[in-house]
Formats: structure tokens, C-alpha cells, sequence
């Protein structure tokens, strides 16, 4: 019996995973991937799915992969950055295959809107001779999933469902098969020892025919899948795929007459003789997708290898913008440039075309920036503090890497603490690589304990082996905050909520050979300025561990204020910290406290007229 349910294309996905039989989940929690793992835990228990988020990408890649290679299926969910994490371990199972399934959930992220890069997975996938599916909505995630884990057990080759933040986090009424997961197929057949697990040359020789086969089967089948859809009847072609599609869909309305529309679900293998039966009945193609220009490169291809008489307008001919997320007004934009440069009369028309965009009023700007009581601001206010005192005894400058995750943020305006920031547990390496080509500048390393476990790790053993002169400081307010708040390996719960070993920061650390390592209570400013100091006078690595609460989970129930009979109205409150709970009216000459307050203290700690207290009353 089918039941609609209201859903996010996340949760969509994770119940078509469920219902497809999965048995194993893993995941690295990464926006906008995160509510697909998560909601499989919540059917969890109850249908019998063992569900983890693991240390990092690449580390949940292959733990799925000895579930896949035991017959289970398995599902990796992660976002775009993550997948060049588990890149190393996917290449060569591109090669090797899998007996049960593997489906890798992979969210792109146009705009971006949460990521560093705006890398698109359907090259990865070409590259990596992996097929990608490609969902336009919700439902389509949901059916698309189901398809991704039949094609990967009857191909035995690991499927990439690709969606975007779009489709990932809109909602709408997906129509389900069953209206409750039911238990999954608890057994599997169990692992078989064979030479093909293990991946040697001659075995990587034997095994990429047999690859490059795959493809070509894989793209016959995917031209016969209804995801491949042709509408229209006019002789100007529009290629698509993805929430890209939805986009032409809506611009087009009304001109139906005039475009005829081919929407690829399954990019790659791209579907080569459905696309060329549309290719033929057209005379002009334009090729709308966000990201790189892979459709119009397939299409191009395609166009010259069969030697059809059509123009090709995209990207790569200044039609369309080549980076970013889009709209239904950029691709009506982008329509009719061509329409113009066709000496097309007709033109699409924008949904308001009596309200010009140019004379919206600018919508107001927040600044990105640490939450109010965020333990963070006192780390960096702590070692800014310390580096001005290290420059002042010894004139030795400080240079400050970050890292990934909420405290990337300490590079904002007034703090201006975090000079680089390159990927998830770069920050402690690339201090190293500065330490090699500034040996006169203290090397100081920001990281958070999630990302610690990630990829920090190595990074503090190179740091020991090599004799790198950093100190490593370790933000720990025990969850991964800016992606949701998920557990992870130091917090001593796992994702299902079951107890497990809380695995100590500082031990690690000590283990690793860092011979100066302690661990900081972020409530006493006074504590984490002598202990930066400390740290950074040391000659050699070095490395403090900054216990915290994240605001976001734990409220402290207590509000500071300010009297405002001793407040000189200074400001120096405002001008060193940009809490955003402590806020200056125009034209006012004293601050006052936001009912955002968390109760941090650090205001209070730092005020050259010892205004502010829980009170409001001064000391």
C-alpha cells in the first residue's frame, strides 16, 4: 500500500536505502548530506540497519566496503569535499567491484553555501568510471536511490547518487511504496576469500576491460530508464539534469511549442542513444546545468561523433555562468541570450516582470560570526593576548592556520585570528610547512575535536617525527557543532546512543611524542592566556587541549548586563571580542546585553571598568 509523506530529499533517500534492503550505513557528517544518515538512525533499532558516523569519509568508505564485499548492502553518505577524502580507497574499488551493493550519497553544494569548493561529482564519476544518478526532486531521490543499490548488486560496481543542496534539502510529497520501513534481511551471504579483493597490477590489467564494459552496458540501460525523458516539439533542443531541469521546466512554460526538452537522470554513463534520438529532431541545443559543463561536453562529443548539424550553446560559449547555484531567472537570462543571438522574436518573460529586480531593497546583511558565549572566542582572545606578550618580551611574531568547522569563523572582524584555512586537518600541517620557511615566526594551529579525529592525527605525528616548531590547540566542546552537533569518537556515545569509549584527546596527543600538552578549562580566561603563553615559549611541538561547552547544546541559564553608572562606554568590549549579544544602538555612546547572552563570562573578564556581571551590579 503507498503512502505520500512530506519529506527532504535527504530523508527521502534514507527511506528508499531502507526500503532497497540496506544494512549498513556510515557517514561523515557534512552539510548538506547530514539528514540522510540521521534518519536512518531513526529507523534503526527497528528494522535492524548498523548505522555509524566513522572518523572520516574514508575510513566509512571502506568499513562499507567490507560490508559490500560480504554481500550486505551498504550506503556512504558525505558531501562533495568528502568525496576526495574516500577518493583514494574508490578508485581502485572502481576496479575491484563490490558482491552486495555500495551506494555512495555524495551533496554537492552550488553556491556554495557551507563548503570550500563547488566540485561537481558527475566528473568525478566520469573520471573514476563510476555511474552517477542525478535526482531532480525528492521523489526522484527516493525511486533514484532504490535503482542506484539494484544497479550496483546486478553490475557489482559501487553507484554515486548525486544530489545537490537543492534537492538534498527541499521538501515535497514523495509518494512511498511501503507507509513503514520494515525490518531489512539481517543475513548476508558472508565474506568469500578470492584473489579479486586484493588489488595487485596484474589484477588492475585483468579488470579494466571488464570496467570499461560495465560502462557501455550501463549507458544502454540507462537510455532505456524513464529519468532519460524527452517533452516538447520544437526544433531548439535543452539539455538538463537535476533541480537544473526543474529550472528550464518553469522558464519554458508556455513555450512549449518552441523547445523540446531532454532531462537526464542517470549522467553517467551519459545515455548515449537516447540522447542521440533527441539530437537528431533538433536543429539548436542549449545546455543548461549547474557546475562544470560535463553535459555539454557529452553532448559535444556525442554531436561530433555521429556528425549531426547542431549548434551547441552553454558554458563554454559565455551563455551561461559557469559557477554557482541556479535559478529559474538565470536560466530564463541565459534562454534568451540565445533566443537573441538565434534572432529568436520570442523571449521568455520573468515571473514579476513589473517589479525590476534592480529596485528590490537589499535585503539586510549578517556577517557570519561566532554564536554569543561560543567557547572559541576565548581561545583565540586568549592566544591574541599571549602572541601580543610573546612579541613584546622577544619580538617574535605569530602566525595563527585554522582549520575546518565553526572556529573558521575566528577570522572575522575583530578577533582576525585564523590566516589559513584549506581543508579538514590541514591546519597543523601547513603550520608545519611555515615553520620550515619562517623559522623566525611561532607557528600556532587551530583545530576543532571532531576534526581532530578526521584528519588531525596525522598531521600532530608528522609534526613530532619532523621536529616542527607548533603549538597545536585543540578546540573541544565534545560534538561536531557546525554540521549538526553529531557525536563523535571523544564524547563517548555513538550515533544510536549507545555508550562507547571516550577516546582522551590529550592521550593521544601524549602518545604521539608531543612533549608539552595540557588540557585548559575555557570558563578562565587568565588560565588560557598563561597556558597559550606557555605553550608557545616551548621549543618544539606543543599542544593544548581547550575544554568547552558548545552553546548551541548547553545553556548556562545566566545573563550578563552592564551597569551603566560605572560603564565608561569604552567599547573595548565590542572592538575586542564582536560578541553579537553585546550590542551598541546609533547614536548611543553605551552598550547593553542581548537576551542572546549565554553567560560566558568572557566580557565580563576583559572589562577595563569591571561594568559587567550576572547582576548588572559592579564588583
Amino acid at each position: 500500500m503507498t503512502e505520500k509523506k512530506l519529506l527532504m530529499g535527504n530523508e527521502a533517500i534514507a527511506l528508499g536505502a531502507i526500503e532497497a534492503g540496506v544494512q549498513v550505513v556510515t557517514g561523515y557528517p557534512g552539510t548538506p548530506s547530514t539528514e540522510a544518515l540521521e534518519t536512518v538512525v531513526r529507523y534503526a533499532d527497528r528494522c535492524g540497519i548498523y548505522t555509524e558516523w566513522s572518523s572520516n569519509e574514508k575510513v566509512a568508505l571502506e568499513t562499507a566496503v567490507g560490508a559490500a564485499y560480504s554481500g550486505a548492502k551498504a550506503l556512504v553518505t558525505m558531501k562533495q569535499v568528502g568525496l576526495n577524502v574516500a577518493s583514494d580507497p574508490l578508485m581502485s574499488l572502481s576496479y575491484i567491484g563490490v558482491k552486495g551493493a555500495l551506494v555512495l550519497l555524495v551533496a554537492d553544494d552550488p553556491g556554495p553555501h557551507s563548503s570550500q569548493t563547488e566540485q561537481d561529482t558527475r566528473v568525478f564519476g566520469h573520471f573514476a568510471n563510476i555511474p552517477v544518478l542525478d535526482p531532480a526532486n525528492p521523489q526522484e531521490a527516493y525511486e533514484l536511490t532504490k535503482l542506484a543499490f539494484e544497479l550496483s548488486h546486478e553490475f557489482e560496481v559501487p553507484v554515486i547518487l548525486r544530489t545537490t543542496t537543492r534537492v538534498s534539502h527541499s521538501c515535497e510529497d514523495v509518494e512511498l511504496a511501503v507507509a513503514e520501513p520494515a525490518p531489512v534481511e539481517a543475513s548476508c551471504e558472508g565474506f568469500v576469500k578470492d584473489r579479486r579483493w586484493t588489488i595487485f597490477p596484474r589484477l588492475t590489467t585483468e579488470r579494466h576491460p571488464w570496467l570499461e564494459n560495465v560502462q557501455v552496458q550501463l549507458s544502454e540501460r540507462f537510455s532505456e530508464l524513464p529519468y532519460n525523458s524527452v517533452s516538447g516539439s520544437g526544433k531548439i533542443g535543452i539539455i538538463a539534469s537535476g533541480v537544473s531541469a526543474l529550472y528550464v521546466k518553469e522558464a519554458v512554460k508556455g513555450f512549449e511549442g518552441l523547445f523540446t526538452l531532454f532531462r537526464v537522470g542517470t549522467v553517467h554513463p551519459f545515455p548515449e542513444q537516447a540522447a542521440l534520438s533527441f539530437l537528431k529532431g533538433v536543429e539548436k541545443l542549449i545546455v543548461v546545468e549547474e557546475l562544470d559543463p560535463y553535459l555539454e561536453e557529452q553532448a559535444l562529443q556525442l554531436i561530433g561523433k555521429a556528425h549531426l548539424p547542431v549548434d551547441v550553446y552553454g558554458k563554454k560559449n559565455g551563455f551561461f555562468p559557469v559557477g554557482g547555484e541556479y535559478n529559474v531567472d538565470i536560466v530564463i537570462d541565459g534562454i534568451n541570450k540565445v533566443l537573441s543571438k538565434l534572432g529568436e522574436p520570442s523571449r521568455l518573460s520573468h515571473a514579476s516582470p513589473a517589479v525590476l529586480r534592480e529596485e528590490l531593497p537589499p535585503l539586510p546583511v549578517r556577517a557570519p560570526t561566532l554564536c554569543a558565549g561560543c567557547m572559541h572566542r576565548t581561545v583565540f582572545y586568549a592566544f591574541k593576548q599571549a602572541a601580543k606578550q610573546l612579541k613584546k618580551d622577544s619580538q617574535v611574531e605569530t602566525i595563527f592556520s585554522g582549520d575546518i568547522g565553526c572556529y573558521t569563523l575566528g577570522n572575522a572582524f575583530p578577533l582576525n585570528m585564523v590566516e589559513t584555512c584549506l581543508c579538514m586537518g590541514a591546519g597543523m600541517s601547513i603550520a608545519g610547512g611555515l615553520s620550515r620557511t619562517n623559522s623566525e615566526v611561532k607557528q600556532v594551529a587551530f583545530i576543532g575535536d571532531s576534526t581532530f579525529f578526521h584528519s588531525g592525527i596525522p598531521a600532530v605525528i608528522n609534526a613530532v617525527y619532523n621536529g616542527a616548531d607548533v603549538t597545536l590547540a585543540v578546540l573541544d566542546n565534545r560534538t561536531t557543532a557546525m554540521t549538526g552537533h553529531q557525536p563523535h569518537p571523544g564524547i563517548g556515545v555513538t550515533v544510536l546512543g549507545n555508550p562507547s569509549k571516550a577516546i582522551d584527546i590529550a592521550g593521544v596527543i601524549r602518545s604521539c611524542g608531543i612533549g608539552s600538552v595540557r588540557t585548559v578549562e575555557t570558563v578562565n580566561l587568565e588560565g588560557c592566556i598563561e597556558a597559550a603563553k606557555e605553550a608557545m615559549e616551548f621549543k618544539g611541538p606543543s599542544a593544548i587541549v581547550f575544554k568547552g561547552n558548545c552553546v548551541g547544546i548547553t545553556k548556562s541559564g545566566i545573563k550578563l548586563t552592564i551597569d551603566t553608572e560605572s560603564c565608561t562606554g569604552c567599547g573595548f568590549c565590542i572592538k575586542q571580542l564582536g560578541c553579537p549579544a553585546i550590542f551598541l544602538p546609533p547614536g548611543e555612546e553605551k552598550p547593553f546585553i542581548l537576551d542572546s547572552c549565554n553567560g560566558c563570562g568572557l566580557c565580563a573578564q576583559i572589562c577595563p571598568s569591571e561594568s559587567i556581571s550576572e547582576d548588572g551590579v559592579k564588583k
